[in-house]
């Protein structure tokens, strides 16, 4: 459209001045043939391209035996002798934040991986919709249970998609549906549950990503009965929208079972067997493109089928006759399929409290309704993704029904809820005697730091360095501020002091070693400093709890502490939501019989703190109680009707800590491999210096068994020698740690 003089004028005043434009000018000065946009405060079609590279964490794949269902792929090399797997795709869970995860996945090396699979074929997302929700979790300790909060990440990653309202939660959703929609395969589908709150905006933005044409269905899932307390009507249903990444999107038809009144209306006849039926129209009126004339039963009409298929169907049985001798088929009961599935799914109930699958996690969906999805939007075979994997329902589905799987999630407890039911799952895979695939847990780890705190490639090599410096200044500046320390200076390794004990902080990208302690009590007994606390991301395995215990001999007071993520939120520092947790310590005891080795679990020490008890008892009522976390302890607080209070230890077992613990009898077999690209653009390999854990053999908690083995099997050597044995725990909260061990045979 062209622009007249004053509107020109116009423009050019409202620049001048630095004012915004008005709403009329957006359709004047650029050229959209969309009639209907969806608009909001901050709105941006920019998306996040970070590449980051993926740390793999743990392996995990339960051996296979000879007689399997595997038994060729055994002898076809696609597992080793152990019957774990070495070729083919494995599956992958992923911890941290899913917009750089989908950013890493679009533009980074996995890409040609996951299109090497024909692309991702369907993704399935719960993102979180209840703006006023608790995610809370109960854990449970002994007969007791305890409410884990969630961690200041997942909180404040919330308050990120509702912190403006309606405005956040779209701009969430919409750059993340913007990636995912660039990670389907053409031949794709996506499906987003949601609810009454959200259901408007999320349909918005996804006609705004995928557009209308790809709309396919508007699921109505009834997902509870009716309350009686509603004062309107009462809110049953969840929403599910299914879109598609293009027009010829994979589908295969669903369908239900006939209902009781169904049958008893149409299936009315009997064969003399007791085989029931209905009859159905064998004459071809109405039919388009018309029918086969002919005498049967010396009657004549068009029929719907020629008059030699007639003959099988009379010598088959499947022919009745009316009282005018008109020729019927009989359809049995015992051959239907049901009925086509349609867009209201009142038939399948949330998870039963008593069932097999319940996890009591807060947003655990039903399996029966991701296998409806999974089954509809994908074949055996295909890849599908959950980007909000929660409690992993859609990845078990998946393993389940022979898909490859791809799920992520921010919490670290859903991530390690996820990796004990898929344990689970290859557990019962295996007794069945059915297939399933190994996985993997990754994160980003040291390069989601690195990004935080990284320098711009675009400047000069001196400006690079001098940058650098200033960023590792910011860093130590942030540490101490969420420490609540102040900064010293004069040191060679201390940087700040809280109270009367002096503060080293490791490095962002590496764990804190030997040697980095070792010259920090080098300088503490040289300046007779006897209270320290190191601070790092990362501690060198078997650190603690011996260098304490060495240092101690020497008469200072050591204690390692954990940076968690959370320090690079400023609003989490401001508000001092920052806990630095001690690290926890592992003791273990091999057992030797010929050349075999069995590891026992002697000890295992935790420190966190999530409320001051003396808090907790302030809070309460009287006549109630809560269970609070202090200094490694969780107890129980009461206050009776006279507001006496007591407390009750409820972690009187160092055992009451371990939810999960797992062993790799042969550590520092699988090195972990990172794709970068190098100055000419190209992908490629090279050993991070790390090894993967790759998880032989596990004991964990259930909701329905809270037993929990101490002493693994025995793992038979194949060559006598020295070999490396791992530990890895994972306590109450998911947070793990890991020692090594060296034995012979």
């Amino acid at each position: 459209m062209k622009l007249q003089d004053n509107e020109i004028r116009d423009i050019i005043k409202y620049l001048e001045v630095g004012k915004p434009l008005p709403e009329q000018y957006r359709f004047l000065l650029f050229e959209d043939k969309r009639e209907v946009e969806l608009v909001w405060n901050g709105k941006t079609n920019e998306v996040c391209n970070v590449v980051l590279p993926f740390q793999t964490i743990e392996h995990v794949d339960e051996p296979r035996t000879e007689t399997g269902p595997h038994k060729k792929e055994l002898q076809f090399g696609l597992f080793d002798e152990r019957g774990r797997q070495l070729q083919g795709w494995t599956n992958k869970l992923i911890w941290g934040d899913n917009k750089l995860i989908l950013s890493s996945l679009k533009n980074g090396p996995l890409r040609k991986e996951i299109e090497d699979q024909g692309g991702i074929k369907l993704i399935y997302i719960d993102p979180p919709f209840d703006v006023g929700a608790d995610f809370s979790i109960n854990i449970e300790i002994g007969d007791e249970q305890f409410t884990k909060e969630p961690s200041v990440l997942e909180e404040l990653a919330y308050r990120d998609t509702w912190g403006k309202g309606t405005d956040s939660f779209i701009a969430m959703i919409y750059e993340r549906l913007s990636l995912m929609r660039d990670l389907l395969a053409e031949d794709g589908s996506i499906y987003v549950h949601c609810d009454w709150r959200v259901n408007c905006y999320v349909r918005s933005v996804l006609h705004e990503v995928f557009g209308t044409p790809q709309f396919k269905a508007q699921i109505v899932w009834k997902r509870t009965s009716s309350h009686s307390d509603s004062t309107f009507f009462p809110y049953v249903h969840d929403t599910i929208l299914f879109f598609s990444r293009s027009q010829a999107t994979i589908f295969n038809a669903q369908s239900e079972p006939l209902s009781a009144d169904y049958v008893a209306s149409k299936y009315r006849f009997q064969d003399a067997d007791g085989r029931r039926y209905r009859k159905d129209n064998l004459t071809a009126g109405g039919l388009t493109g018309g029918g086969y004339e002919y005498e049967w039963n010396g009657v004549r009409r068009v029929w719907r089928c020629p008059i030699e298929t007639m003959r099988k169907h009379e010598a088959n049985g499947r022919i009745c006759y009316t009282k005018n001798g008109v020729a019927e088929y009989k359809r049995y009961l015992d051959e239907s399929e049901g009925t086509a599935v349609p867009d209201i799914w009142t038939d399948i109930p949330p998870v039963n409290p008593m069932a097999i699958e319940k996890i009591d996690y807060p947003t655990q969906k039903p399996e029966a309704l991701l296998e409806r999805i999974l089954k509809a939007s994908s074949n055996e075979g295909d890849l599908i993704a959950d980007f909000f994997c929660g409690s992993g329902t859609t990845l078990a589905v998946a393993e389940k029904l022979g898909r490859k799987w791809i799920g992520s999630d921010l919490g670290k407890f859903a991530v390690h809820t996820s990796r004990k039911r898929m344990i689970g799952v290859q557990r019962q895979l295996k007794e069945d005697g059915k297939n399933y695939r190994a996985f993997e847990i990754l994160n980003l780890g040291k390069y989601e730091r690195q990004l935080y705190v990284g320098v711009n490639q675009n400047l000069r090599d001196e400006e690079k360095r001098e940058q650098q410096i200033q960023r590792e200044k910011e860093f130590v500046t942030l540490i101490l501020h969420a420490y609540r320390a102040e900064a010293v200076s004069g040191f060679k390794t201390f940087s700040g002091k809280k109270s009367a004990r002096l503060v080293a902080i490791g490095p962002i990208n590496l764990p804190v070693t030997r040697d980095f302690v070792n010259e920090v009590i080098k300088e503490c007994l040289e300046k007779q400093i006897t209270k320290v606390d190191i601070l790092a991301f990362e501690f060198e395995m078997n650190l603690s709890p011996n260098v304490q215990e060495e240092a101690k001999g020497k008469g200072i007071d050591l204690v390692l502490k954990h940076i968690p993520k959370e320090v690079f939120d400023k609003r989490a520092v401001e508000k001092n939501q920052v806990v630095f947790h001690d690290v926890s310590f592992i003791e273990v005891k091999p057992h030797h019989k010929k050349n075999t080795v069995s590891v026992e679990l002697t000890d295992f020490g935790v420190y966190y703190t999530q409320d001051s008890i003396d808090n907790v008892a302030e809070a309460l009522k009287n006549g109630a109680n809560k269970i609070g976390l202090e200094a490694g302890k969780i107890v129980k607080v009461s206050k009776d009707k006279k507001g006496i209070v007591t407390k009750d230890v409820l972690t009187k077992k160092w055992t009451d800590w371990i939810d999960y613990w797992a062993v790799d009898f042969d550590y520092e077999s699988k090195k972990e491999i990172e794709r970068t690209k190098n100055e000419n653009g190209e992908w490629i390999e090279q050993w991070t210096g790390d090894y993967i854990f790759e998880n032989e053999w596990q004991s964990f908690r259930t909701k329905k068994d809270r037993s929990l083995e101490l002493k693994s099997i025995y793992f038979e050597y194949p060559k006598k020698g020295r070999h490396k044995i791992a530990i890895k725990v994972v306590d109450i909260f998911g947070n793990d740690t890991m020692k090594v061990i060296e034995v012979g045979v």
